[in-house]
């Protein structure tokens, strides 16, 4: 799918940093998020991110304006790849909704190789006051989640995975994937203490398919992964 040509009118010095646009129309807005960055405001951060920098983006400057975007969907500040905003609460409300037919593929450089080439992994989720996301098989007071994933290429310690994300909750790859016993190269939160010697987490929402909010016309966009991935592993992303 190709971009239009709407964001190209607007002065470079109101694009948003860490997002670099793929699509846009009246509706919604598509971009390739970097690492890095917040997709929303935090307690910590309330104007570094994505969200607010699109506000930005589409008010040209006008401190009059009263043009903002819509959050669809997050993804973790140190996740990179394609995410999308809508142009209005109508296109926010009929994304959201129709949200579990939407197909989002990850790519994912984790330690070690996994003994089953595929899978799917399943448990439920729980997030605690200190915002860390616990996996328990049995407790089922949290949410019902699943995670497909399959080995794409193995490379000394590390194994390069594809993943189907089935649900969206919070950190839901990353902790999958430490259930597995392979956590995401560069996850100090959830993975490797040690890790902290890589500088970036190395998942990446590599492509995402979806009916246009408006028209309902077939749309799937991808993003290019960030050159640290090929660094770790080389292969034709």
């Amino acid at each position: 799918m190709h971009s239009t040509d709407l964001f190209k009118n607007i002065p470079k010095k109101y694009h948003p940093k860490g997002f670099n646009i793929l699509y846009e129309d009246r509706d919604i807005i598509v971009g390739n998020k970097a690492p890095g960055f917040l997709t929303v405001a935090a307690l910590w951060n309330k104007t570094a991110t994505i969200h607010y920098a699109l506000n930005q983006y589409v008010r040209k400057g006008n401190s009059k304006s009263r043009k903002c975007v819509f959050v669809v969907h997050r993804l973790d500040q140190d996740t990179s790849g394609v995410l999308i905003f809508a142009k209005s609460i109508q296109a926010q409300q009929w994304l959201k909704n129709n949200w579990k037919d939407t197909v989002k593929i990850y790519y994912a450089v984790v330690h070690g190789v996994p003994a089953q080439r595929s899978g799917t992994i399943s448990s439920y989720l729980t997030e605690d006051e200190d915002y860390v996301v616990h996996s328990s098989r049995k407790d089922k007071k949290g949410k019902l989640s699943h995670t497909e994933y399959e080995v794409l290429k193995e490379v000394g310690r590390f194994s390069l995975l594809k993943i189907k994300l089935l649900t969206g909750r919070k950190n839901q790859i990353r902790v999958h994937l430490v259930n597995l016993g392979h956590p995401v190269v560069g996850d100090v939160k959830y993975g490797r203490k040690t890790d902290g010697r890589y500088r970036f987490l190395a998942l990446h929402a590599h492509s995402i398919a979806f009916k246009h909010p408006f028209h309902q016309a077939p749309l799937h966009f991808t993003a290019e992964v960030p050159g640290y991935f090929r660094k770790l592993i080389d292969y034709a992303y």
